[in-house]
């Protein structure tokens, strides 16, 4: 058989639903339901630590310059550790990826309990590494559902994060404030080893559809976990490489925005810590609605490429409105449209992607993901910064304008060639 042949026989096995044979459908929800309450802790240990971290630094004598650095390193970490860590979870299991995720979640809080000079303060950053949750629940998600229905189940962890965010900030806030920086920490560890005891107690060994293999394959394939080629090999399977980079490009500048809305929010909107909390809430409970009730519902009427097509459209049309806005009145007007755009944009790319490739590879394939986000939180501070600084909150928006409209020209064209492809 020639390497085409076997590229589509592989892509057609992305497709079929995970150990249909082995898990049953009620066993799977329920599985699917506990990696959602585990992904709604994460997010919420996650948020609370937000509220530890920035004043800790300050009392460490940080000053914005070296906060920058500290965010710029968990990007980096996180940029080269998920993919890597992806891999790890196609081969060892959703148990032992999550298990490893949660443990070293526990060492960040407990780094940070201690943390008492610079030093520690970083240091505390390095387990982030293995801290990917979020990508290792989507994999679980992706591989126990139904191809058809894999979009809305994946938007329901958009759900969680919009609840972990909401309780996470909250309860960091007022532990924060009542106990000091080391309780909450301390509350973060405990909370992340709850989640361990979910994993352990709840997740199957492996949720691939593909268990069973030969132990020479297993060792073969154990070799390549930090293997690069493995792991972009994925990229050369049909639509994969064309999406992907559709991620990146039209996903930079809605990223550059959200990575300086802190100083945004505070210099150019002149918002306080509380109303910036307020707002917050609001991102929180719109996106809830967004990826709770509408995703789901839009993904059973259009297909994948529509909505693609229109979120991109939309998020042009966000960038310009944004690139007016005057007032924190003007911005919240341009929220509901912002997160339907970027959540059914997040959603329906790494669905696309995780059925353009092998139920094998498709925790690779969300690691992959997982670094344009941490591409995103790397590279966002200096672009994002040098925008702001030479020419204004207008030039992010200008920018997001553009880029996302010449995508969507681009997608526009293809779709439009293609159906004329299929009339002929």
């Amino acid at each position: 058989m020639s390497a085409r042949g076997e590229t589509a026989e592989e892509t057609a096995k992305a497709s079929v639903p995970i150990q249909a044979h082995v898990i049953d459908q009620p066993k799977r929800k329920k599985i699917i339901n506990i990696v959602y309450l585990i992904a709604t802790l994460d997010i919420t240990w996650m948020f609370l630590q937000f509220s530890v971290t920035p004043y800790l630094a300050k009392k460490l004598g940080f000053d914005t310059l070296w906060l920058g650095y500290l965010q710029t390193m968990v990007g980096l970490i996180q940029l080269f550790g998920g993919p890597m860590f992806g891999r790890f979870a196609d081969i060892f299991g959703a148990r032992a990826a999550l298990s490893l995720s949660c443990s070293a979640t526990i060492v960040f809080f407990l780094l940070l309990a201690i943390a008492s000079s610079p030093a520690m303060l970083f240091l505390h950053k390095v387990p982030t590494v293995f801290m990917h949750v979020l990508p290792a629940s989507q994999m679980v998600v992706a591989d126990l559902s139904e191809p058809d229905k894999r979009a809305d189940a994946l938007s329901k962890i958009g759900l969680c994060f919009g609840i972990g965010m909401i309780a996470g900030s909250t309860l960091g806030g007022q532990l924060n404030t009542r106990y000091g920086e080391t309780f909450t920490a301390c509350v973060g560890a405990v909370g992340s080893a709850f989640s361990l005891l979910l994993v352990l107690k709840f997740i199957p060994t492996t949720t691939k559809a593909q268990a069973t293999r030969t132990n020479k394959d297993s060792e073969n394939k154990s070799k390549s976990i930090f293997n690069v080629g493995e792991i972009t090999r994925l990229l050369k399977f049909p639509g994969v490489m064309r999406t992907f980079v559709v991620k990146i490009i039209a996903g930079l500048p809605s990223g550059i925005f959200q990575v300086m809305f802190s100083i945004i929010a505070m210099e150019f909107f002149k918002l306080k810590p509380e109303q910036n909390g307020y707002l917050m809430a609001y991102f929180g409970i719109t996106s809830m609605v967004i990826q709770g009730g509408v995703i789901g519902r839009m993904t059973a009427r259009y297909s994948e490429g529509s909505l693609l097509l229109m979120s991109i459209g939309i998020s042009s049309l966000v960038g310009l409105a944004q690139a007016y806005m005057q007032n924190v009145f003007q911005f919240c007007l341009t929220v509901i449209p912002m997160m339907f755009a970027l959540s059914t944009f997040n959603v329906i790319t790494d669905s696309m992607l995780t059925k353009n490739v092998p139920s094998s590879d498709t925790g690779t394939m969300l690691g992959l993901c997982a670094s344009v986000q941490s591409l995103l939180r790397t590279v966002g501070p200096t672009v994002g910064g040098f925008l702001y600084v030479n020419y204004g909150v207008s030039s992010i928006g200008f920018i997001q304008f553009v880029v996302n409209i010449a995508v969507f020209v681009y997608l526009l064209q293809r779709h439009f060639t293609k159906t004329a492809e299929h009339m002929e």
